[in-house]
């Protein structure tokens, strides 16, 4: 193979990362909505990335369930049904519950001020009726939980079941009421993984997930 092509081939492969998660990131805000057409062309100039590197990018997620491919018409963001959200939960409360465990056993003093100071900036933005705030405030603590919990593949699963599920996470946040169910049950995965107790940890978080497997059923 000439250097030239080598050149251009390796260059291409160290874009696919950048721009798969682009979109992954992309989808999971809501910037891109279930059903919406995504154009290579298009994503190429937004993300400043090769038409090859878009096209590898959506392959791959494609097979994450991200996206789908419709015949004749190229692809588009998957949207995920009712019972698919519910299924996905499922799946998030052994995973959640398994990395608020792990947390409760590694939280080191500095994060147990960190996440106790996100709890108090939940807990005024669900008091100042910041609904968006709080949204944004969850997604943080979630993350951050799973980065102390040490479980980086359980993250990347966690990052990819939420982003098929981000159309229901905001109908969640929207529902009258919700964001005070949902503060007491984050206050209470945060005091039992600042407590270090795993097992407190691990319950706390899995009746989050009943709760929000009942709220979707309900909604």
């Amino acid at each position: 193979m000439p250097a030239h092509d080598q050149t251009t081939e390796t260059r291409e492969d160290s874009e696919r990362p950048d721009v798969a998660a682009a979109i992954r990131e992309a989808i999971a805000r809501g910037d891109f909505a279930p059903n919406q057409r995504l154009v290579e062309a298009d994503l190429s100039e937004l993300f400043g990335a090769s038409r090859s590197g878009v096209r590898a990018a959506l392959f791959e997620l494609t097979n994450e369930g991200l996206v789908e491919r419709v015949q004749n018409r190229g692809a588009r963001v998957r949207a995920v049904t009712l019972d698919e959200a519910i299924e996905i939960s499922e799946v998030r409360m052994v995973v959640e519950g398994l990395c608020a465990a792990k947390a409760a056993e590694r939280v080191s003093d500095e994060e147990i001020a960190e996440l106790r100071a996100l709890g108090a900036a939940m807990r005024a933005a669900v008091g100042d009726g910041h609904v968006l705030e709080y949204s944004e405030l969850n997604k943080v603590l979630h993350r951050r939980i799973v980065e102390i919990s040490g479980q980086d593949t359980a993250g990347e699963v966690l990052q990819r079941l939420r982003a098929q599920n981000v159309r229901h996470q905001f109908r969640l946040a929207l529902v009258p009421g919700r964001p005070n169910v949902s503060l007491a049950e984050h206050l209470a995965i945060i005091d039992a993984i600042c407590d270090h107790a795993p097992e407190a940890a691990e319950r706390a978080a899995r009746r989050h997930l009943v709760s929000v497997i009942e709220a979707l059923k309900a909604v």
